[in-house]
Parts: C-alpha cells; sequence; structure tokens
C-alpha cells in the first residue's frame, strides 16, 4: 500500500545510485576545491566529471570483499577514471562524504515534507471554513461537554500542523551541515576552505566544529520532529475513527465505489485510511527512540549508528511522506454529517447548558454554591429519565427566583457558544477569509 501513495521521487531519495551519486559529487567538489588552491592539477576534476561511473552493482561486489561502502565506491571508479582516482578522496574520511551526502539527502527528503504539510495547511483552512458554523458537541473524558463546531475542530488541527511545519523548517536548517575535516575533525590534512567550498556548492553550511561525525544529536532532532509529526497525525486519525463509530457517525471516510469492508459482513464501512495511519506512528515513533541512542558513541566516533540510519532515516521520511499524502486526502474526502452531529448534541436533553444556566443564575444575584447544587439535582434527576433538563429548570424554585422563562430558554441556545468563532479564526488563520 506504500507503492500507491508514496511518490516515486521520496523513493529515489534513498535509491543506492542517488546516494552514490551525492558521494561523487562530493569527492568532486573536494577535488575542485583542491585545484583552485593550486594543489591538484588544472583539469582534473572536470576530467573525473566526464569519465566517472556509478555502479551499484559494481559497488556491491566491491563491497563483499573489502567489507567497507567507501572504499568500496571509490575502488569502482578507477576503473572508469583510471590513474586520476587518486586526486579524489584526498585528506578526506568516510565520514566526511558519508555524512556530508546524507545531510544533502535528509534536506531533500525534508523539503517534500514541508511541501507536503503545506498542502495539508490548504485543505485544513479550505474545510475549516466550510464547517465553521456547523456545530457538533464536545466531548471531554468522551462525555459530552459543550456545543463546539466542527471547523473549530480543524482549526486546532491546522494551527497544530502549522507547528510542525515551522519546527520542521528550523529542524531542516540543523541538519543541513556538512563536514570535510577529517579523521578526527582537526583539519589536519587540508584546511577549512574545502569543507567551506563543499558545503556552499551543495546548499549545506559547514558544522562549525565535529570529530569524526557530525554529532547525531542533529539527525536525533530530526527523527523526533517527525515522531512528533506522526504523533499529531495519529490524534488526528484516531479523532476520525471515534467519529466514525456507528453509535457516533459524525463523519466518516469516504467509501469508494467497489470497496469492501470485510470479507464476512458486507455492510462495513471501516475506518481502514485512519487506522493505517495510527499503525504507521508507532514505527516512527519507535525510530526517534533509536536516534536517540544513536546520539552517544565512543570518543571520537564508532559505527554504532550507521547500520541504524540506513534503516530509520530512510524509513521515516517515507513514512511521513506517506501519510502526509494520505491524511491530506482522507480530509479532502471526508464525509460530515450535520445532521447526525445535531442528533447527538440534543442527545442529552439539554444537559450540556447545565454550565451556562450556572454562570447565569451567578450573574444574576444567586450564590454560587446554592446554584450549582440547583443544576445539578435537575440534571442528576434528567439523567435518570425524570423529564427533560430544560423542563425540570424551569420549575425548580431557585432557577427560577433568578431567572425569567425566556432568560432560561436563551441558556438553551448552541448559537451562543460560537460568537467568538470569528476572532478565534482571525487568530488562526490571519485575515484571510477563506482557504483555497
Amino acid at each position: 500500500m506504500i507503492e500507491r501513495y508514496t511518490r516515486p521521487r521520496m523513493k529515489a531519495i534513498w535509491d543506492l545510485r542517488h546516494k552514490y551519486e551525492i558521494w561523487l559529487q562530493v569527492e568532486l567538489l573536494a577535488c575542485e576545491a583542491l585545484e583552485k588552491a593550486g594543489r591538484a592539477p588544472r583539469g582534473v576534476t572536470a576530467r573525473i566529471r566526464r569519465r566517472a561511473k556509478v555502479n551499484p552493482e559494481r559497488i556491491a561486489a566491491i563491497e563483499k570483499v573489502v567489507k567497507h561502502d567507501v572504499i568500496a565506491f571509490l575502488e569502482s571508479l578507477a576503473g572508469s577514471v583510471g590513474k586520476d582516482v587518486r586526486f579524489l578522496h584526498n585528506g578526506l574520511t568516510s565520514s566526511d562524504v558519508v555524512d556530508t551526502s546524507l545531510a544533502v539527502q535528509m534536506a531533500e527528503a525534508l523539503d517534500l515534507i514541508l511541501a507536503d504539510l503545506k498542502e495539508l495547511l490548504t485543505v485544513l483552512k479550505r474545510r475549516a471554513y466550510e464547517h465553521r458554523e456547523t456545530i457538533m458537541v464536545g466531548r471531554s473524558h468522551g462525555i459530552h461537554g459543550e456545543p463546539i463546531s466542527f471547523g473549530f475542530k480543524l482549526a486546532i488541527w491546522y494551527e497544530e500542523v502549522q507547528r510542525h511545519l515551522t519546527r520542521l523548517q528550523a529542524v531542516r536548517e540543523e541538519i543541513a551541515v556538512g563536514k570535510l575535516s577529517g579523521a578526527m575533525g582537526t583539519f589536519a590534512h587540508q584546511g577549512p576552505e574545502v569543507e567551506v567550498y563543499v558545503c556552499k556548492k551543495l546548499g549545506l553550511k559547514p558544522d562549525p566544529v565535529s570529530n569524526q561525525v557530525v554529532q547525531r544529536d542533529r539527525h536525533a532532532a530530526y527523527l523526533t520532529a517527525l515522531a512528533l509529526l506522526a504523533a499529531s497525525i495519529e490524534k488526528f486519525a484516531t479523532e476520525i475513527r471515534h467519529l466514525q463509530r456507528t453509535e457516533v457517525l459524525e463523519a466518516e471516510e469516504y467509501f469508494s465505489a467497489g470497496q469492501k469492508g470485510s470479507s464476512a459482513m458486507p455492510h462495513k464501512r471501516n475506518p481502514i485510511a485512519s487506522e493505517n495511519l495510527c499503525g504507521l506512528a508507532r514505527v516512527v515513533r519507535a525510530n526517534s527512540l533509536a536516534a536517540m541512542e544513536n546520539v552517544s558513541l565512543w570518543h571520537e566516533r564508532d559505527i554504532s549508528h550507521s547500520s541504524v540510519e540506513r534503516v530509520i532515516i530512510p524509513d521515516s521520511t517515507i513514512l511521513a511522506d506517506y501519510m502526509l499524502v494520505r491524511l491530506t486526502e482522507l480530509i479532502r474526502t471526508l464525509l460530515v454529517y450535520p445532521s447526525r452531529m445535531k442528533q447527538n448534541l440534543e442527545l442529552t436533553g439539554g444537559l450540556i447548558y447545565s454550565q451556562r444556566l450556572l454562570l447565569e443564575l451567578v450573574e444574576r444575584g444567586a450564590q454560587r454554591k446554592a446554584a450549582y447544587e440547583a443544576v445539578q439535582r435537575c440534571a442528576m434527576e434528567a439523567w435518570k429519565g425524570h423529564g427533560g433538563f430544560q423542563d425540570l429548570v424551569s420549575k425548580d424554585q431557585l432557577v427560577t427566583k433568578y431567572l425569567s422563562p425566556a432568560r432560561i430558554a436563551a441558556c438553551f441556545d448552541p448559537k451562543h457558544y460560537l460568537r467568538h468563532l470569528g476572532k478565534i479564526y482571525q487568530r488562526v488563520f490571519g485575515t484571510s477569509r477563506r482557504g483555497r
């Protein structure tokens, strides 16, 4: 199913050939920097660039023997580059190539995820305005609380996604660093100018200080930000799953023609997309824990992080891309049932207006304790089925002492609860009145 939703470009970022092509670019730029400094023959970089061929199969065959991927990569180039290959990897260590290239890939992946987030924001905004006045009951502990609107719920999601966008933009800056500082990070065999040159050409910043590797707190921040995003996606999907329950059925995933919900029960219409998203969020969260455990390495480096990153970084970025695309389509096509929302809103016979009634009594001069007890007494009688809540409070001596029938009736108007939505929407969406 991931094949269906993940765009080829995200998969291509983590393709072995693409990784080796970036490795080659790092090596060529480093050679070019040395050439410009007079430390390599003039024209050598251009010759290597013309002749170099990336051959993943050949690299894999050599790696089986040498048990080292960067050495295998360099040896594979010798066949097409010839003697000039000696000008590659001059003063570099493997992590100079690997970490710098990984930064490029992570930035490329995050650019796609940021684009996904912007598309999700567009859809959320449009649907938030579409359902700005669609009244439904708000729930606390799963119990009916007070009226809200479905658009209000979506506005909360929009603001949360906006925070993820801001957070991931910052993370992109943090991860887009390269290092070509040598085996211990001291530039022992070439100066910082090579690092500066290569990073600028790749759209990266030089890591201010590194040992043999770029420090893995950067990568942990990246994976943690993706885990936070996945957590929010799970939150949204869980809400949709609850709203689709038969007893609630206020919203529902789009059910396409020919779709089947169960091999045994033909009537089933299941929230499969939401359930899928909830499950995948667990994978992204688990990967963030592995990234945190990668932060602690022995001395100037070991390679315990390397095997882990080959799994968790491609997987988490591919999953985040997939999850965002699927969630966006889910919300775009989500079926919303205002009539069912209205029916559920009235399910408790007006009990959800108890706070409004309490505050109105206090405002009119009643003592809060006495007012609370009177409203609660009527509410508990309504719970027991001894009458409608509005009828009961209309007969209560304390309530009628302070409130006229018209004021009591006004307390049961759900539109009262939406009167500040305009200001809330302005806070969230700014001055624009509609999503596109």
